[in-house]
Order: C-alpha cells, then structure tokens, then sequence
C-alpha cells in the first residue's frame, strides 16, 4: 500500500503555504456552498483551511496513515475524516460540491475507472453542484522524461531519495527512506496523464464544463504543470 511512511514525511516534502492559499482561493471562485466531500484528502491541509469558512467537509482518502495524519492536526468540528476509496461512493450522500486536489486523480491509471469515478461524482452531486479537480498536465510527462532525483534528511534524522521518471503516459515515483534502525522502507508511486481532449469528451457526458485553467491562472490549456478543472452538474444553470 503507498502511502505508508509517506504519509508520516508527506508534510515535510511538499506542504507549502503559498499554494494552499492558492488552491483556497481558487476553490471560492465558484460558489461551492457549504456541503463538501473531498476525495484523496491526504493530510488535510487544504481541508482545515475551507473549513475556516465555516463549510462541513466530508474528507476521504484510501490510506488509513494519511487519515491518522490528518486527525492529529484537525482544528474543526465540521470535518469528518475517513479512510475510503473515491471509486466507490455508496456510503457517501449528496453534497454542493465535490473536490479531488493535488493531483490525486492521476492515480486512477484505467480509463475506464475514470470514466466511473465521474459518475459516481454525479451520483453524489445536488442539483447544480460543482467538481472541483486538477490533473497533470501533458508537460510534467516531457519534463520526467529525464529522471528528477532528490535526497535529503528529516528532522527525525531519517534520510531518504526520491525519484520521479516519465514514460508513455505514466509518471513513476519511488522513495526511500533510511531508517535508523538500519532498515530501508520503499513506496513506488505510479500516475497516469490522461491527454486534455480525451479527458474533455468524457466529462461532457456527465458535467458541463465551467472553467479551465493552468495553473491557477491561465486560461484554458497552457504550458504549465497542472490543468485546473471546475465542471458542474448536467442540466443545471450555474
């Protein structure tokens, strides 16, 4: 399972401030209301910081290490952490607004569970709610193309390299960590980049497409590193 001891470093390696205000601000150019179920949570960061608007998140993800993360630092009451899988929706209700950050859609590596997750999210959505997702963009498969390799040590004195790499259409992300005690624990990653056009036809059969972004900022599809996605439920006005 990954996001084992990934999850303990996970802060460590990627929580930045700046973007998860960008990614708040983001969030609140549509009115997502105040019912809100997030997909592939992880540690919560974005998610203590809707909650500060004063929403009830429902926040899921598949990995019970990065559940446990998220509740040591839960500062709100309207947050209800639990570990789940975002393809299978059944125990989940009906909410305004339905969001899936970070990247995390790209760890649905078969079309056709992609093509599920976007009906369960219909399935769950209310009349004229939104879904809220970025993805990588075409450019991140160019730019692994050559392998990007980072090491470095955490506060706990762990060490430990990561490796990121591009082929086809899949990204490939490998860890490991150096424990103290001698042993070695390694978490192997795989992503898939779907291409725009693809990923624009499947939507339109469940949502109507609202907005597009690169990187927060630029309209449509650009050079950049993800693709912003605001799409909301068929048959509804915005």
């Amino acid at each position: 399972m990954i996001y084992n001891t990934l999850a303990h470093y996970y802060d460590a390696l990627v929580k930045d401030d700046q973007a998860t205000s960008a990614w708040h601000d983001w969030i609140h150019t549509v009115k997502i209301g105040f019912s809100i179920l997030e997909l592939a949570c992880g540690s919560g960061e974005i998610t203590r910081h809707l909650a500060q608007d004063g929403v009830h998140i429902d926040a899921l993800d598949l990995s019970e290490e990065m559940i446990a993360e998220a509740k040591q630092k839960q500062d709100s009451q309207s947050i209800h952490y639990f570990t789940g899988n975002m393809l299978d929706l059944k125990e989940c209700g009906q909410y305004e607004a339905i969001l899936c950050l970070c990247d995390s859609i790209n760890y649905i590596l078969d079309p056709d569970d992609l093509i599920h997750l976007f009906r369960e999210v219909d399935a769950h959505l209310s009349d004229s709610g939104y879904f809220l997702f970025d993805t990588h963009s075409l450019d991140r498969l160019e730019e692994f193309q050559e392998e990007f390799n980072e090491t470095g040590e955490f506060e706990d004195g762990v060490q430990y390299q990561w490796s990121i790499m591009a082929e086809d259409d899949f990204i490939y992300q490998d860890f490991a960590f150096y424990k103290l005690d001698g042993t070695i624990q390694q978490e192997h990653h795989i992503q898939r980049v779907y291409e725009p056009t693809w990923l624009h036809e499947q939507l339109e059969r469940f949502f109507t497409i609202v907005d597009i972004r690169t990187d927060f900022d630029q309209e449509g599809i650009q050079s950049g590193e993800k693709y912003f996605y605001i799409v909301q439920k068929k048959g509804k006005e915005q």
